[in-house]
């Protein structure tokens, strides 16, 4: 049976870049989870207005905010990968 090696794993010196891009991803997604809380506790028959495509404000903002958090992934992995490159490129060209 073939062992499974460990990838070894240095130093992330983006942790600080990417929890700070992944907080302010969350607070922009949180306030607009919020609208959509707000909007079905304080005046749920809004949620049953059709907006676009013969949907209801409810489907609709469901589906916006689904498609919103995986654009935000792939915002929040393309920084985050560009940023990783950058500091490990910088490191590489202090090894030779």
């Amino acid at each position: 049976m073939q062992q499974h090696e460990a990838v070894e794993l240095g130093e992330d010196k983006a942790a600080k870049f990417k929890s700070r891009v992944g907080l302010i991803l969350f607070g922009v997604y949180s306030f607009i989870y919020a609208g959509f809380v707000f909007i079905n506790t304080w005046s749920p028959e809004t949620m049953g207005i059709k907006v676009a495509f013969g949907l209801n404000l409810a489907v609709f903002y469901g589906f916006f905010l689904i498609i919103l958090a995986i654009v935000m992934g792939i915002i929040y992995n393309h920084y985050c990968t560009k940023m990783e490159n950058k500091l490990n490129g910088e490191e590489e060209e202090n090894k030779e």
